[in-house]
């Protein structure tokens, strides 16, 4: 994408991944939504085009209600679409509600990561690599709603790119279909949830024509 001419960054969220050691620190939505509009801020970004994966289309619907000035387009990469006061644990099914709430009680905040199969991910060393590095979730970013919109963030034009295989293909396919509907940009990835590990150049081409159609 760099190589497209594109300035590109790539921000780990508060509790996860290299920030994995500030997990205690009461992380929720609210602090992830800030992670990327302080970024926005002290960068001095402007007409960012902003991607969410998964549980991020949370975030980025919420920076859109608190910096929309300085976003140009959001995508949402295979990811959740809420709407005004709806938190990730509403959308998803009564199957993963039930595993949740035996999480909540047991596991003192933190959501073990999925499973790699369930992420799409097949191949042995990718699957020991990304192994490796996924972390833990603090729960209370699944039970917090994303903040009400406005006028100027409902304005953004949003894309949708879904990844067609896989088991969580039917619950993300909800979301494309609700963008689909909202007569977003849409594209689809014949791959697993985790696109940008499984088709990472496919994931970069249509970030590069979005990019180009905004």
């Amino acid at each position: 994408m760099r190589d497209s001419g594109s300035r590109v960054y790539a921000q780990t969220l508060t509790g996860v991944g290299d920030r994995s050691h500030l997990l205690e620190c009461g992380v929720d939505l609210s602090t992830h939504i800030t992670d990327i509009a302080n970024l926005l801020f002290y960068e001095d970004l402007s007409d960012v085009i902003l991607v969410g994966h998964s549980y991020s289309g949370m975030v980025i619907t919420g920076v859109a209600t608190e910096v929309p000035e300085r976003l140009g387009q959001l995508i949402y990469l295979d990811a959740y679409v809420p709407e005004e006061g709806e938190c990730e644990a509403d959308l998803w099914p009564q199957k993963l509600k039930d595993e949740m709430n035996f999480d909540s009680a047991t596991s003192s905040g933190l959501r073990p990561p999925p499973s790699l199969k369930m992420l799409g991910i097949n191949d042995p060393d990718l699957a020991e690599w990304a192994r490796e590095r996924i972390t833990q979730h603090p729960i209370d970013t699944y039970t917090q709603p994303v903040p009400e919109g406005n006028e100027q963030s409902a304005s953004i034009p949003r894309s949708f790119i879904r990844c067609t295989e896989g088991p969580l293909a039917s619950l993300f396919g909800r979301f494309a279909d609700k963008a689909r509907n909202a007569g977003w940009q849409m594209r689809e990835i014949e791959t697993g949830h985790d696109a940008m590990l499984t088709a990472p150049d496919e994931v970069a081409r249509h970030l590069i024509e979005l990019a180009g159609a905004t």
